[in-house]
């Protein structure tokens, strides 16, 4: 197993250094290398030698609890992969490597059907790894199984469903107020001095930078090669001041949580994470429940005062809190508020929902997108680099993340309540809000257990119920009706 991670990691190696540092002419032979890679991986891990083994092994009486549950979930891995025909997973390496270089284009050139066709065949093989898997009710639900075990379409409706309407209500009641201030936010902010408070934020949060780093790419990701050696990317727009940092932050709550994964399960299971929505809460915790909280800059403000003294020299604590969480509609889903984040989700669960139910053709996605941001943001998208060009995750081939978003924002929601024990408020004296509190209890009851427990489990493990989005709900709540006098 631990064979088998070394090729799979060497080849995460190859995926950063592609959207970090590579040149352009590398990416024909890049495809390739990743491609064997990939392949190599697969035939090893689906080898008739390691399915007899996982099977012998299963029937052992002297396991411990935690080798058992290795190697069940090391089966479960096996006859879910051994579905996948190693041809296959060459293939889809390859088209993956095409998709996104051919998105890195199609952005450059503000330009979707330059992306097209890429896209067009990334689906069809992720249609048919949908067939291949095998799934019940829509084939939605074998890829949204890969990120998150046992989440299907009929699941995630119901959720959305409820959520929608909840979220709607705090955002009507938002825009019956006068508007926050936050044009201070932008102007001129130095991108070395903005790189140089992302590199001080990550490591007030416990990132340990050596056993990791910060790079820059087109789209900020977290990757890593064992849990000593997890990376970060960040951008930088020196008009902008939110834009990087809260995206060091929200790759920093992934990093920490890769940093706390068991080292000595490498190429194991309960080395893993549990799945992407809970990867998701980390980000999402980090970023929103406390790195844009009051708390967190009355205590914090002196780095504000430290790298850009004269763009905030008349803005108090207050001033700037208010304005970090100003909620109003906006293209981009990376930076959108915790309140309409939650839309852009949505658009892209139903968007995808039809591409793999065939309801919906690539070529009609730039349509599509735009008439749903209207209906449900009621924004009109300029272009398609703020439209269906902004995120990498199709170029990637990753289609049944989206969901995770939401889903870990509201698990983000529980575990902040069971750490500071505030029922999801908000508003707490600066003295409550001690980071390495949530550092502790993270370390505690999320990354020691890896992928021993599903979502769902975890969650009831961690806070003493299943996922509840009444905590989101309430947390909303109270911090918008104080930020906007509701």
């Amino acid at each position: 197993m631990q064979k088998i991670a070394d090729l799979r990691y060497s080849s995460a190696v190859l995926q950063w250094d592609q959207e970090t540092y590579m040149p352009v002419k590398g990416a024909a032979m890049r495809g390739r290398q990743l491609a064997t890679l990939a392949e190599l991986a697969h035939e090893q891990f689906t080898s008739p030698q390691m399915g007899s083994m996982l099977r012998s092994l299963k029937e052992r009486r002297t396991l411990s609890a935690a080798e058992m549950r290795n190697v069940e979930l090391s089966l479960q891995d096996y006859d879910k992969n051994c579905k996948l025909p190693a041809s296959y997973v060459r293939r889809l390496s390859e088209a993956t490597n095409l998709a996104f270089h051919a998105w890195i284009d199609a952005r450059r050139k503000n330009t979707f059907s330059i992306f097209q066709q890429s896209l067009q065949h990334l689906i069809d093989l992720k249609k048919q790894e949908a067939e291949y898997l095998g799934y019940v009710h829509h084939p939605y639900d074998a890829l949204l199984d890969e990120f998150d075990k046992g989440q299907t379409v009929a699941k995630l409706d119901n959720i959305f469903n409820s959520l929608r309407p909840r979220i709607t209500e705090i955002l009507e009641a938002v825009a019956s107020r006068p508007q926050v201030e936050d044009g201070f936010l932008r102007g001129n902010f130095n991108k070395d001095a903005q790189w140089a408070l992302g590199i001080e934020v990550l490591g007030l949060m416990g990132y340990d930078f050596e056993a990791g780093r910060q790079d820059i790419s087109e789209h900020p990701f977290t990757t890593n090669f064992s849990s000593q050696d997890v990376r970060v990317t960040t951008r930088i727009d020196e008009k902008d001041f939110s834009n990087m940092l809260w995206s060091c932050i929200h790759e920093g709550g992934h990093a920490l949580y890769e940093q706390g994964l068991p080292a000595g399960e490498y190429g194991l299971p309960l080395g893993e994470y549990c799945s992407l929505s809970i990867h998701e809460s980390q980000s999402r915790l980090w970023e929103n429940c406390i790195g844009r909280s009051n708390s967190f800059w009355e205590k914090y403000v002196y780095l504000l005062e430290k790298y850009f003294p004269e763009q905030f020299k008349n803005i108090s604590t207050r001033e700037f809190y208010k304005a970090i969480n100003k909620v109003s509609p906006s293209f981009i889903r990376t930076e959108a508020d915790e309140l309409t984040y939650h839309f852009h989700v949505i658009i892209r669960y139903e968007l995808e929902k039809m591409l793999i139910g065939g309801s919906l053709e690539p070529r009609d996605i730039p349509a599509a997108w735009n008439e749903l941001y209207l209906k449900y943001l009621g924004i009109i998208v300029p272009d398609d680099r703020r439209g269906c060009l902004q995120d990498v995750h199709w170029s990637h081939g990753s289609f049944g993340y989206f969901s995770t978003y939401s889903i870990g924002s509201l698990y983000a929601a529980q575990f902040y309540a069971a750490i500071y024990g505030n029922s999801g408020s908000i508003i707490m004296p600066s003295n409550d809000l001690d980071i390495g509190k949530a550092a502790g209890w993270l370390t505690q009851h999320i990354y020691p257990h890896g992928r021993y427990y599903n979502s769902e489990e975890l969650c009831a493990l961690a806070t003493g119920e299943k996922l509840n989005p009444d905590y989101f709900v309430s947390y909303a709540t109270r911090k918008y009706k104080e930020i906007y006098g509701i």
